[in-house]
């Protein structure tokens, strides 16, 4: 049985297109999403991108406020398979590391760790200093997967939205979904491979 069901937290951190870009593909692979919005993302995703925070919600099948503790989401009995927070911030790394669940996106990684689901923190900052190594090791610890938004050279993008397709199509291949995003790396010297672009 496939991924059927992901939770997708969009924190203030910049880079707010890659939680929409796998919002964009998550809807058309059928993928039931649980968005959470964090109010600095609310912001960003205007500032950054040509998109309002009401088309990206239209994206996702369910919708939650960030402040809904007694959300669905908010409990171990419902069942995901896991949770992406892309981009993810320092502040929502840090609450996540140390179990301080006082927002949604918090509340709800924290869940899927505890269930041992995968969570999927696309960290964006750099560069980094102590304190941000140690919250990265401390969520790592506890079951997180810290997936900074390296470009993949190795592709060959030419414009941003590759780089933004390539970074999404591996955030969906640790997460288990099966997607067509990725440029596939298949060895020096034997040319690489066609797979990868805007579909899913």
């Amino acid at each position: 049985m496939g991924v059927e069901r992901l939770i997708v937290g969009i924190s203030g951190a910049s880079g707010a297109i890659l939680g929409i870009r796998l919002l964009e593909v998550l809807h058309r692979t059928g993928v039931e999403t649980h968005l959470i919005i964090s109010p600095a993302a609310r912001r960003t995703i205007p500032a950054e991108t040509g998109w309002s925070v009401a088309d990206v919600e239209r994206l996702a099948d369910v919708v939650h406020p960030v402040g809904d503790l007694g959300a669905s989401i908010a409990s171990g009995s419902f069942q995901t398979d896991g949770m992406a927070i892309v981009p993810c911030s320092v502040r929502t790394i840090s609450a996540v590391a140390y179990g301080l669940t006082d927002d949604l996106i918090s509340r709800a990684a924290d869940v899927c760790l505890k269930e041992g689901r995968p969570v999927v923190a696309v960290f964006r900052e750099a560069p980094l200093h102590l304190g941000h190594l140690r919250a990265l090791t401390q969520f790592a610890e506890c079951g997180g997967i810290v997936f900074p938004p390296v470009p993949a050279f190795y592709a060959g993008p030419v414009t941003l939205d590759d780089v933004v397709n390539q970074l999404v199509g591996r955030i969906l291949d640790r997460l288990g979904v099966p997607n067509t995003l990725v440029r596939r790396w298949t060895g020096l010297g034997r040319g690489q491979a066609k797979e990868g672009g805007a579909g899913a």
